[in-house]
């Protein structure tokens, strides 16, 4: 299964809407990565300002902000692999980088090709 760890910069919440004007994009992010998160999806988000030691624990997180500064920041990881800095997902990237293609074709190799579980001899 795939994991998503977003590393966020510092702020006071992760829901967008602390502060005297909402942050738009934050309420976005907060809104998919909860929705997705109900439906099984396996999405950790770290706060700079109250996670710290996960910045410093990870070694590629830690090398990408020691050589490019807080700027690059939100990093988003899948498994241990960087695949997007200095923005979030879009909804339809965060849907496309937790699809999980393996659980999906072994889902049609059990079921059949054409999905009735085997029981036509396709």
């Amino acid at each position: 299964m795939k994991k998503m760890y977003i590393y966020e910069g510092p702020m006071c919440c992760s829901t967008g809407v602390c502060g005297p004007s909402p942050d738009e994009e934050l309420m976005r992010v907060s809104t998919i990565v909860d929705r997705l998160t109900k439906n099984g999806a396996n999405i950790i988000r770290y706060n700079l300002t109250n996670d710290t030691n996960e910045f410093v624990d990870n070694e590629i997180v830690n090398k990408f902000l020691n050589e490019k500064g807080e700027e690059v920041l939100p990093i988003t990881m899948i498994n241990d692999e960087v695949v997007i800095t200095r923005r979030y997902p879009s909804n339809e990237e965060f849907y496309e980088m937790l699809l999980l293609d393996d659980d999906i074709d072994e889902a049609e190799e059990a079921s059949g090709s054409c999905g009735c579980g085997g029981s036509c001899g396709c």
